[in-house]
């Protein structure tokens, strides 16, 4: 089975963390997931989110602002999934959903509301300690 690896990145500020609603047309669309992307050759998982955050958000941040706060890993049908998380409360810039996807930012308690892949779901313990 092939192994895919995914950084994902909990932003965080004013006890709410970040959420981004998958678009139309990719799998798992409408399902609400913590920002990130598949790392690329030579990538880091670090220097993934840096790259992410400017093409998905917008927003710059630095790779010493990012620190490890837990991991999934997830098989779905055709792949196993490896994903590291990593929390951050510091950025510059103007957060938008610059592909298209909404953005929400949840408290500890409505993040249950917000339908999520099933990697996800075992992160939330995690995240709502940031919170």
């Amino acid at each position: 089975m092939k192994l895919v690896l995914v950084a994902a990145i909990a932003l965080v500020r004013d006890a709410r963390v970040l959420l981004a609603e998958r678009p139309a047309g990719k799998s798992l669309a409408g399902l609400w997931e913590f920002p990130g992307g598949k790392v690329e050759a030579g990538e880091t998982p670090e220097t993934c989110l840096v790259r992410e955050c400017a093409e998905e958000l917008g927003i710059t941040i630095l790779e010493q602002d990012l620190a490890p706060l837990t991991f999934a890993s997830h098989t779905y049908e055709t792949f196993h999934l490896l994903m590291p998380v990593y929390a951050c409360r510091n950025w510059q810039g103007a957060m938008t959903g610059r592909e298209g996807q909404r953005l929400a930012w949840a408290s500890a308690a409505e993040l249950e509301t917000y339908p999520m892949p099933p990697a996800d779901d075992p992160l939330l313990p995690a995240i709502r300690t940031l919170l």
